[in-house]
Parts: C-alpha cells; structure tokens; sequence
C-alpha cells in the first residue's frame, strides 16, 4: 500500500492498517533519495519535531505525531543485531535510530504506537544503474526474511 506524503492522510491509513488488517508485523519503506547504494534499518520513532511541511502544506498540531504518546517508541525486534547478521553483495546496510522528522518517522512513530512496537521501517536508495530492482528486491527479502526468523525467536 502507498502511503501520501501527507501527515494526517498517513497516520488515519497506518490505523486503518492496524485495525482492519491485524498484522503480526508491518514493514514500511521509505525512499532516502540521498543515499547512493546504502539501505538504512530503522530503530525507533520519535514523537515530536515535526515542523517540516507535508505535500499539502501542513504540518501536525504541536508538531507531535500522538498528543498522549511517549516520546519514542522502539521496534520489537533489534535492528542492531539484524544489521550485525545479514549481508547483501552490491549494497550497504546500515543501522539508524532517527529516521528524520518529516513523513518517513511520523508514519513509523503511528505504525509502532498502534502495533504495540511491531512495525520496521526501512530507508532504501533510489533506482540507479548501481541499485537495480533485483539488487533491493533481494536485500529487501533478506532483510525480512531475517525480521521473521528474529520474530520466530521471541515467541519460542
């Protein structure tokens, strides 16, 4: 699903997300078009600071995603460890714990606060001659495929 690149419009979808799908986990990508061939897990969402405008020209009241929320909310699964085993030929991964504050962490911040902590977010590179489909296809399944094996860990 696509998401807008407006604040509100997002965080009513990630709800419906929640509410209607009942996902075990969500993943959502985002586009970090300064990145060259580097893909850059995500940590934790942050609550406030969101005083950049959206694509409508609006920005969230108080500059804060959830008025009653903690001021960070982490990721079930450890990124770090994650990032420490997996390894994709012809990209870099990297580890975050900021993602920014515009769209890309107000959507992550929503999707941890309404799945109690169960939503990666994911910073991929545009499409280039260096970063083809197939290449972030592949890293995109191995980085998943390693969320749900972790996943299948924390159960057992």
């Amino acid at each position: 699903m696509q998401l807008p690149v407006v604040y509100q419009k997002a965080k009513e979808q990630v709800f419906k997300i929640w509410k209607t799908l009942q996902p075990l986990l969500t993943v959502h990508i985002g586009l970090a078009s300064s990145a060259k061939a580097i893909i850059i897990l995500e940590q934790c969402g942050k609550n406030k600071g969101y005083q950049e405008m959206d694509a409508c020209g609006f920005h969230p009241e108080g500059d804060c995603c959830m008025l009653d929320g903690p001021e960070k909310i982490e990721f079930t699964i450890n990124m770090k460890t994650l990032w420490k085993n997996i390894s994709v030929e012809g990209i870099d991964i990297i580890f975050s714990r900021d993602a920014g504050r515009h769209i890309c962490d107000y959507t992550y911040y929503a999707s941890l606060y309404y799945g109690n902590g169960k939503a990666a977010f994911i910073h991929v590179p545009p499409l280039s001659k260096l970063v083809t489909v197939d290449l972030l296809g592949k890293a995109l399944q191995t980085i998943i495929s390693e969320m749900l094996k972790q996943r299948g860990e924390e159960r057992e």
